[in-house]
């Protein structure tokens, strides 16, 4: 369930915090696509079958994830609480996203 995956709940946490920053307006949009992409996929990969399945939507997410830090990053936004969110929920999708690996 989805109210049990640690992931899950990080991803929706820094999505409501991103919904919040003040932000340039054309990478306003940008960043909400990408913070939602990275709870979407990971709710689409962990009802997926294989193990190679998952981890391409947990890859997915890993990406969409970098795209908030870039954005955060041109930004200049530094607040302590999303970055550690952020940091936490980039070590669990890089872990996801190989989990299993051959």
């Amino acid at each position: 369930m989805l109210k049990d995956f640690r992931a899950f709940q990080f991803a929706k946490e820094f999505h409501w915090s991103c919904k919040n920053l003040k932000v340039s307006k054309y990478l306003q949009d940008q960043l909400l696509g990408a913070s939602s992409s990275v709870v979407l996929n990971l709710a689409e990969g962990s009802g997926k079958r294989t193990a190679a399945e998952q981890r391409r939507f947990y890859g997915i997410a890993l990406g969409s994830l970098r795209e908030c830090e870039a954005i955060l990053e041109l930004e200049r936004i530094d607040q302590i609480a999303l970055r550690q969110t952020l940091d936490q929920l980039g070590a669990i999708l890089f872990k996801l996203s190989r989990s299993s690996e051959n």
